[in-house]
């Protein structure tokens, strides 16, 4: 075991002071944003919103997080990653604390909108920033570095905020939110340097792309197609989830942080081990993120089993197996699929899966459960998600009996 812990830290040596400089302001970012697992809780509860009003908010809210990604890439490559990252921080801060003022839907439409594509700019830049400022050869790892921050900001953020609520009220989350932020932003204008990406000439530049265009590749269509279906699934668990939480099994928004603090935390500890061994084992990038399907599926169906609330401890382990196993094996494959001088566009088409999830599935998922309830609910997502997984084992075949793509 301590060779193990040893072997664990020892991937995160020699990463330069500036990368994890970047890692704490993106853990104090990601763990700031404790408002986001409990948004349709806040809107149901406080605001009195219905459920089809807070699919629709929760719309607005993909909308922002589209936008502010493509935004963000521009406003990267035009003035630079560090006036992004700084300004999304110290704008989003103030939008966090403007949010709670607003009353009326459109007025919450807008606000979300407005608020998420300022926070989403943020998420091209910071990954721009960890290559200017990664050491020669440590890319790769500067970025999980990066990576292993998100996820344990996640996992600590929703637990912070969950106490908060349940002691305080939803208002100071709002201010601890905007604070965080702001505090983030102005101590990464403090203590880190500017620098400008290094260009060099070790690396010859594609002046000829090769393959077609993600959208007149088939293959990679039915891939996005995949990834979309499971993103729209996924995304449940940040809307419609916490509101099942409350309303089915009546828990508090403190045993609701603690159930989100599970995903994370084991994402934090085990993911790593977990995606090493799987290499180890030659499993397939296709049948990777078929196995991830799958176990989003059961954590879905589980829940139909017992009114027995540990039953929700077990759904959330399945679904973060399903994530651990799936997301980066999927991320891989679209490298894998994506043909030299092309991989930004076929990489940027991926990225947009998840944006455009938020977009559909808050929605549907809201309206589906006003319509139908929880139980019904469950059912036709696990067969949905049956539905794609089998197009995910099709998708698998075919990979196999392309030349280009054997080994995916």
């Amino acid at each position: 075991m301590k060779k193990l812990y040893t072997n664990y830290l020892s991937n995160f040596r020699g990463l330069s002071k500036e990368i994890w400089l970047l890692s704490l302001v993106t853990f104090i970012n990601r763990a700031g944003a404790m408002v986001i697992p409990f948004l349709s809780l806040y809107l149901v509860n406080s605001k009195g919103f219905t459920l089809p009003q807070v699919g629709w908010i929760m719309t607005s809210f993909g909308l922002g997080s589209l936008t502010g990604t493509w935004i963000g890439g521009k406003l990267t490559d035009t003035i630079g990653f560090y006036k992004v990252i700084v300004s999304s921080l110290l704008l989003g801060g103030i939008g966090f604390v403007f949010l709670q003022f607003i009353e009326t839907f459109y007025g919450f439409c807008l606000g979300i909108f407005v608020l998420i594509l300022l926070a989403d700019a943020y998420r091209p830049a910071i990954f721009v920033a960890a290559d200017t400022y990664s050491k020669p050869g440590n890319v790769t790892r500067s970025i999980t570095l990066i990576r292993l921050a998100i996820n344990l900001g996640f996992s600590i953020g929703p637990l912070i905020g969950g106490i908060i609520i349940a002691n305080i009220n939803y208002a100071s989350l709002f201010w601890i939110d905007g604070i965080t932020c702001v505090v983030a932003g102005m101590g990464l204008f403090v203590w880190l340097k500017p620098k400008k990406p290094t260009v060099t000439n070790t690396e010859p530049v594609l002046k000829h792309k090769e393959g077609v265009a993600p959208y007149r590749n088939g293959l990679f269509m039915l891939f996005f197609i995949i990834m979309v279906a499971n993103s729209i699934t996924f995304v449940q668990y940040f809307s419609v989830m916490p509101i099942y939480y409350e309303k089915a099994h009546f828990l508090t928004e403190d045993l609701i942080g603690w159930l989100f603090f599970i995903n994370g935390a084991v994402i934090v500890i085990f993911e790593m081990p977990l995606i090493t061994w799987l290499e180890r084992r030659k499993l397939s990038k296709t049948m990777a993120t078929f196995w991830g399907i799958f176990f989003l599926a059961l954590s879905f169906i589980v829940l139909n089993l017992t009114s027995w609330s540990g039953i929700l401890v077990i759904a959330m382990l399945l679904m973060t197996l399903g994530e651990m196993i799936g997301s980066p094996f999927s991320n891989a494959l679209a490298l894998e699929m994506a043909p030299k001088g092309r991989k930004g566009s076929y990489m940027g088409l991926y990225s947009m899966s998840f944006s455009i999830s938020h977009i559909i599935g808050h929605n549907s998922g809201m309206n589906m459960v006003n319509s139908l309830g929880f139980d019904a609910t469950w059912y036709y997502i696990f067969a949905f998600l049956v539905i794609i997984s089998i197009l995910t084992l099709w998708l698998a075949q075919l990979l196999k009996k392309s030349t280009t793509f054997a080994s995916a």
